[in-house]
């Protein structure tokens, strides 16, 4: 697809807010699996359990093992017990977090903070990018311990539902914490589904990126270029970069589980495709006209209208055929967001 100037409006459909998910399905992998064929734009439904019959021996897909923390935080200001919330984004240095305060605007630098009756307590120390405060936190103990007990699951704004279980919010192969939320695609598999797939002879590469603002941010230039994606955290082992650049070599597909590995591995391929051992920051940016170096397929959920997240997956199929299999999806009722349906683009 040729480059040009895209606008927000491009990637937008009409979505019933009855079909965004409230809540997850008692079985992982008995979602909906919608199978999106970028070169015909063929559709087939599917359920999720089924994918291992789209996956070859040799292939590579990879998995992002990133943990979400209770990052949500209710508590009051100090000086007028006015309600505060604070979404921890990310980890600074030591006690001093990135967040997102609301309300905002009252949050100035020096506003004290208390949190659990006093079992923590913080202070605004400045105001960053786009809004977001650097917060400096204060308690006796461990931090993880203190923010455990205090702390929510930082759901997105469009589920409404309490979360009765915070492990539905969790891969089953989360491993390292960090994140303000879940790589959703990766919630549908199961232990004994990736078991299966590992028997098949699918190589599971395991890479991490802490999902941050980015996730909570909409598009608000018309330009899409004018839109600033945040830094986020990623990391990948010479064992993962190995297994991905074997299936490459091998002429195998290197199928990525949620535009956060993708992310990950296009951030960290040099210019032949071939990824390194590395970590870093990210503030990479995909949408149609760019050239994969490494992604051959992806498995992802279904996204916001206007979202950085269709424009990543059209830069894959094609924008109007993944609009197309939006109508479908909407159409046929497919559950949308992170707790929603899942689509395999091949």
């Amino acid at each position: 697809m040729e480059k040009k100037e895209w606008k927000k409006s491009d990637f937008y459909f009409d979505l019933p807010r009855e079909l965004i998910a409230q809540d997850p399905l008692e079985d992982r992998c008995a979602s909906r699996l919608l199978v999106l064929q970028k070169d015909t734009g063929a559709l087939r439904h599917r359920v999720f359990h089924e994918i291992i019959d789209y996956l070859n021996p040799g292939d590579c897909l990879v998995l992002n093992n990133t943990k979400v923390i209770p990052a949500r935080l209710m508590g009051v200001r100090a000086d007028t017990g006015a309600a505060v919330e604070v979404l921890l984004l990310k980890r600074k240095e030591n006690d001093i977090w990135e967040t997102l305060v609301k309300p905002g605007k009252k949050a100035r630098p020096g506003m004290e903070l208390v949190f659990g009756d006093g079992l923590l307590r913080a202070k605004v120390l400045e105001i960053v990018e786009e809004g977001s405060r650097l917060i400096q936190f204060c308690y006796d103990g461990i931090f993880e311990e203190v923010l455990d007990r205090l702390g929510e699951m930082p759901l997105p704004p469009y589920i409404t539902h309490k979360l009765q279980d915070k492990n539905r919010y969790q891969t089953v192969y989360a491993r390292y914490e960090g994140s303000a939320a879940a790589p959703t695609a990766g919630l549908h598999f199961t232990e004994k589904l990736l078991e299966a797939i590992e028997k098949k002879g699918v190589e599971i590469a395991y890479v991490t990126l802490h999902v941050g603002l980015g996730t909570f941010r909409p598009v608000k230039t018309e330009n899409i270029l004018e839109h600033h994606m945040h830094s986020e955290f990623y990391q990948i082992t010479a064992e993962a970069a190995g297994k991905i650049n074997r299936a490459k070599e091998s002429g195998h597909r290197v199928i990525c589980v949620g535009t956060t590995s993708c992310r990950t591995i296009e951030s960290a391929a040099d210019e032949n495709g071939r990824v390194q051992e590395c970590c870093g920051n990210t503030e990479i940016f995909i949408y149609p006209g760019y050239r994969f170096r490494v992604l051959d397929a992806l498995i992802t959920n279904f996204h916001l209208p206007e979202s950085t997240l269709v424009m990543l997956v059209s830069a894959l199929a094609g924008r109007e055929q993944v609009l197309h299999a939006y109508e479908e999806a909407v159409r046929e009722k497919y559950r949308f967001f992170s707790f929603g349906d899942a689509m395999f683009v091949i």
